[in-house]
């Protein structure tokens, strides 16, 4: 299982800015319900205790979707342009997620990848 993990993980990690990467959390939860865990611990633990590599950005989530892909959009603060520099979403049942966009293309992404997976698994620290 710790060695299944890993390799999640480093897939993760490996991703570039054009790329998405699939896995799915442990466990038997909604794709919503994943979304709800990963948007709650996000905002706490990137955004609202001001974290250094987050400062510049802002947390946009989409949780109410019609097309059964809840996710959370990660947008430059105070910019016009409100492309995502990154999307974390879920979808299927099972729920598998996703995390894409240019900020995966970057030395934070490790850091994304480890968290986002934490989160969907049910651990919610920082």
């Amino acid at each position: 299982m710790r060695l299944k993990l890993t390799l999640v993980l480093i897939g993760l990690a490996a991703l570039t800015a054009c790329q998405s990467k699939s896995t799915a959390p442990a466990s038997g939860a909604s794709a919503l319900d994943v979304m709800e865990k990963v948007a709650v611990s996000a905002n706490r633990c990137w955004f609202k205790s001001s974290d250094p590599a987050f400062k510049s950005y802002a947390l946009s989530p989409e949780l109410s979707s019609f097309s059964d892909q809840p996710r959370i959009l990660v947008v430059r603060k105070g910019s016009p342009d409100i492309r995502p520099v990154l999307v974390v979403q879920a979808s299927g049942k099972p729920p598998k997620l996703s995390a894409f966009g240019p900020m995966m293309g970057e030395p934070l992404s490790g850091r994304v990848s480890k968290d986002v997976q934490r989160w969907a698994g049910g651990d919610s620290g920082c």
